[in-house]
């Protein structure tokens, strides 16, 4: 059984946690984030730390404790450092740009793809081949990634397409005669 729970959160200077029943919402100076913690996790505040207990014995409480706990950690380290996914453009002809709230992307179709960003996320092209998401939200960062990406995945034969910086691609060899 996994021991995520037993491990208490510290929360770091300037970030501000406020526990309203079973809503938490945690402050600080990249933004804010707020969630609804489950009926069978008690969420308990002292000073500088937090600890995820469950109310019952049984194996979901468990679960769920745990996962409130990762889920929380990850909203702390957000508002406090923030996220960040770096992707990259591998192929001739292939280019980025961002225009606000949108991304230009040519990724060797016929027309160009315009990907529209929610709300908290930002989206950085510090080159033209490479790709900066960043935002507070760990789920939102690693999803808008994940959207760009599948326009066009790495293809193995020639590696191109959009990929992590982070990733390896597994190149396969040409087919023989």
């Amino acid at each position: 059984m996994s021991r995520v729970a037993n491990n208490p959160i510290k929360v770091p200077a300037g970030v501000e946690i406020k526990l309203a029943g079973q809503r938490i919402d945690v402050k600080g100076s990249k933004g804010a984030l707020g969630m609804d913690v489950h009926q069978l996790v008690e969420v308990v505040q002292q000073e500088t730390t937090l600890t995820f207990t469950p109310r019952s014995a049984d194996k979901q409480a468990h679960a769920l404790a745990g996962t409130t706990r990762a889920l929380v950690s990850n909203m702390v380290t957000g508002v406090s450092q923030g996220f960040e996914r770096r992707l990259q453009l591998q192929g001739v002809g292939y280019r980025a740009q961002a225009q606000g709230k949108k991304l230009d992307l040519q990724l060797g179709f016929s027309h160009p793809v315009e990907y529209q960003l929610p709300e908290g996320v930002s989206v950085e092209t510090p080159s033209q081949t490479e790709i900066v998401v960043s935002g507070v939200n760990k789920q939102l960062v690693g999803q808008v990634s994940a959207e760009i990406r599948s326009f066009r995945p790495p293809e193995p034969y020639k590696g191109k397409g959009v990929r992590y910086a982070d990733e390896r691609v597994r190149r396969k060899e040409a087919k023989k005669k």
